[in-house]
Parts: C-alpha cells; sequence; structure tokens
C-alpha cells in the first residue's frame, strides 16, 4: 500500500501540489505547521498506520523532518515496521543499498542547509536590528493616548471602558500604565 504525508509550514502555504503529486496514494495525511515548534499529529497518525510491506511517500527529504536526528528516528521506525520510504523529489527508496546510501548523503545535506539557512536568518535580522528596523508590531497608541489613558485610568475610569475607548486590549492597557510614568491626578486636573 502506498501512504503518502504531506505539510507545509505555516497557514498561508498550500498543499495543493504535494496533495496532487502523492493522488496516487492510497492513503494521504497532512500537517500544517512548522516542523520544529509544532506538533504533528498527522505525521504520527501516518507512522503508527504503516504496515509492514506498505511504502510512504513524500515529495521532499524536508517535508518529513527538519533535523537528521528526527528523520533517522522515523527512517529507523519505518525499517523496524518493514516499510519503506521513497523520496520523490530526489527518486530516492530505501528499499534498496543504493536508496539507504543515497538517503543518509541527503539526510546530512538537508540537515546543512537547514542550519546555513537558519545561519544567514539569524545575520539578516542582526544587520537589520544594526540598521533599525523595528521587529514586530507598532505600538497600538500613541504617546498621546497612551498619556491619556494613564490619567483616565488615574481618575478612576474602569478597565472596560478603557478598553472600548482605545480598542485595545486588558493586556495592552496593563502593559501601558505599568511603562508610564507616574501621574498626579490632583496636577493632572489644573
Amino acid at each position: 500500500m502506498f501512504v503518502g504525508y504531506c505539510r507545509v509550514s505555516s497557514q498561508d502555504q498550500d498543499l495543493t501540489v504535494q496533495r496532487e503529486r502523492l493522488a496516487h496514494c492510497e492513503r494521504l495525511y497532512a500537517d500544517t505547521g512548522s516542523g520544529t515548534t509544532t506538533a504533528r499529529p498527522q505525521l504520527q497518525a501516518c507512522l503508527d498506520f504503516v504496515r509492514e510491506g506498505d511504502t510512504l511517500q513524500v515529495t521532499r527529504l524536508d517535508r518529513l523532518a527538519r533535523s537528521t536526528f528526527h528523520l533517522y528516528q522515523i527512517a529507523d521506525g519505518l525499517a523496524k515496521k518493514g516499510v519503506h520510504l521513497h523520496i520523490l523529489d530526489q527518486a530516492l527508496d530505501t528499499h534498496t543499498e543504493t536508496g539507504r546510501l543515497l538517503f543518509g548523503i541527503l539526510a546530512v545535506i538537508a540537515q546543512f542547509e537547514t542550519e546555513l539557512r537558519a545561519e544567514r536568518q539569524r545575520e539578516g535580522i542582526a544587520k537589520a536590528k544594526r540598521n533599525k528596523v523595528h521587529f514586530g508590531r507598532g505600538k497600538a497608541l500613541t504617546p498621546a493616548q497612551a498619556e491619556e489613558l494613564c490619567m483616565l485610568r488615574a481618575e478612576g475610569v474602569t478597565l472596560p471602558a478603557l478598553m472600548q475607548r482605545f480598542q485595545i486590549g486588558k493586556t495592552a492597557i496593563y502593559r501601558y500604565l505599568t511603562h508610564a510614568p507616574a501621574v498626579d491626578v490632583a496636577e493632572a486636573a489644573d
């Protein structure tokens, strides 16, 4: 039995191409989410499902695992169950000796590429920070609005009223109140 597994790293990406390439599989499992930070329940379900004589197919090696260690864990588990692994893009099949050799080589290269990509990303972020590029969401309130929020709170305006007035959540209000200079209500009334 051919069993397929496909994965994309984010909700913005699309599984269509991978699904089309694996359309011949009798069962297809798909996950959406980062391979490094998100649990992949469909991968686990796929690994639990496959039986001796089955072939697990994926389009690319990096769709299956994000690290060489994890890839070898998966491959070892499949081998113990008598399941073959077939990577379509690299025409790699662990059913043959050559396939197993290429699998090992490609796994190491894939890990190397992942580490290079992470290093380039770190360098790019460091350069952007040196150039004073701001990361993350911008401030919800202008400095004048933040000052007004603090004055209103000091005057006793409730959190729900502040949330509605400024269209921000309770956590943001507390953040502004915590980081704001102390407001003297008597002085503000003058």
